[in-house]
């Protein structure tokens, strides 16, 4: 494999940036996720626990102008309520600045990148207006802290998420032998979906070696995964179905029912050969393709099996495959990839995005994902954003990119840079003549910058 450090920064990185190099080396890369996470001291966004203080006092409030309903203190109640929810969205179009600042200023674009692939994969999002916004709190506690560790760590955390847990529906999901069962006879009952998810999403995969049977016992066993609003995660064991239960040819539990019985399930999921390559060929079409090399989706899984699930070894068996470094440019940015590589390339300052209104922010930087086909912070469904790029090539969503690229840069920066200066920095030696003669034809600064941003040079990577 020969090394392509532009290359590395387009498709595995943030893309190119003038003022910070691109790595120099598939090991500088992995090294740097093993170091301290600068880019996230220098943007900070709260993990969920701390987080959780908006949707406490959200829900309060909501109580309070309910209580006063018909009375003096209505009006007052209402203010309190409509000003909090207005900050409480506010704070969410916040994480998202910070999190656009972390891809345009960091030194680890590779951590960026599998920040959002994991969290992807994991999907969760509120279903109501209190906890809407907790899809950065829930990446910042649920994937970053364990996206160079064991795949199982990852799982677990995942799956014991408060967010995960309301998402889908599992909170108040009671085994049907259960001691809750059987002292409230209007419990909603035994509920499946984040059973099915983890089979068929988070590890074994939508063809996995798993039935019926085993999703219905796996969502037996998940049964007392719990959270409330005051202490986060906790397991109940009223909530249980007691017994034991059999996924995949293996029984667990039996005793008194614990959390125990459900990490040990959630590990031997995370090991099975099927999860492997389930995982070996998610990330290989993330970062490679929309139809990988069979033999680098193979090489990937083998690591993955050999290492007992070592994201460390998969990322490395990735980078280290001579199909990983294909010279030609295939996936398409997704929207959110697409505007953060396009204000690093132009280098917009820490400053200036700081100094945005949220509302300002929102209609710059944000509220434009949502006609390319990408809502910021959250996916589509449990199974995340589409990988495909036909997805995002479509009539509507490039005539959006196109807008913006003609519109945004302008009111980013005071000063554009000269086009072909900016076709160099923007992408290096992946810069081909239709780029250049772009830029050298250009009209104004306006224009030149704005035809680079949407040339498929740089919608792709």
């Amino acid at each position: 494999m020969r090394f392509d450090s532009d290359l590395a920064e387009i498709r595995f990185g943030a893309g190119l940036s003038p003022l910070l190099p691109p790595p120099a080396s598939a090991a500088d890369m992995l090294e740097r996720l093993q170091e301290v996470d600068d880019a996230a001291r220098a943007f900070p966004v709260p993990g969920f626990d701390e987080a959780m203080a908006g949707p406490r006092t959200y829900w309060r409030l909501k109580k309070e102008r309910s209580q006063q309903e018909g009375k003096p203190g209505y009006e007052s109640a209402d203010k309190a309520f409509t000003d909090f929810r207005r900050a409480h969205n506010h704070a969410r179009i916040g994480w998202h600045g910070q999190h656009l600042l972390r891809h345009v200023h960091t030194r680890d674009g590779f951590r960026e990148r599998l920040v959002l692939f994991w969290a992807d994969h994991f999907t969760a999002q509120g279903k109501n207006a209190a906890l809407r916004v907790m899809a950065a709190p829930y990446a910042e506690t649920v994937v970053r802290p364990h996206l160079a560790g064991r795949f199982e760590n990852l799982l677990i955390a995942a799956v014991t998420s408060p967010l995960m847990l309301h998402y889908l529906d599992q909170s108040n999901s009671a085994g049907p032998a259960s001691r809750a069962a059987k002292r409230h006879k209007r419990l909603a009952g035994l509920n499946e979906n984040l059973a099915r998810e983890v089979l068929e999403l988070h590890t074994l995969g939508v063809d996995g070696p798993y039935s019926q049977t085993d999703v219905r016992q796996l969502a037996e066993l998940f049964t007392g995964l719990s959270y409330n609003a005051k202490d986060g995660f906790m397991f109940r064991p009223g909530m249980a179905e007691p017994g034991a239960e059999t996924v995949l040819e293996k029984a667990y539990g039996g005793g008194k029912p614990e959390l125990g019985q459900v990490l040990s399930a959630l590990r031997d999921l995370a090991r099975h050969p099927a999860t492997a390559r389930h995982i070996a060929w998610k990330l290989a079409v993330h970062f490679t393709a929309d139809v990988p090399d069979p033999d680098l989706v193979d090489h990937m899984a083998a690591r993955y099996q050999s290492t007992g699930g070592d994201l460390m070894q998969v990322y490395a068996a990735l980078l280290e495959h001579p199909a990983a470094w294909a010279p030609e440019l295939r996936n398409v940015k997704p929207p959110f990839d697409f505007l953060a590589s396009a204000c690093r390339a132009l280098a917009v300052p820490e400053a200036r995005i700081a100094r945005l209104r949220p509302g300002q922010l929102n209609r710059l930087l944000l509220a434009p994902l949502i006609p390319m086909g990408q809502r910021w912070g959250g996916g589509g469904g449990p199974d995340g954003w589409p990988e495909e790029d036909a997805a995002w090539i479509t009539p509507h969503a490039l005539a959006a990119r196109l807008r913006w690229t003609m519109a945004a840069p302008r009111r980013l920066l005071q000063d554009l840079p000269d086009p072909r200066d900016f076709a160099e920095a923007s992408l290096g030696s992946y810069a081909n003549e239709r780029v250049r003669f772009a830029a050298r034809a250009a009209e104004t600064r306006t224009e030149g910058v704005g035809l680079i941003l949407s040339s498929p040079a740089f919608q792709r990577r």
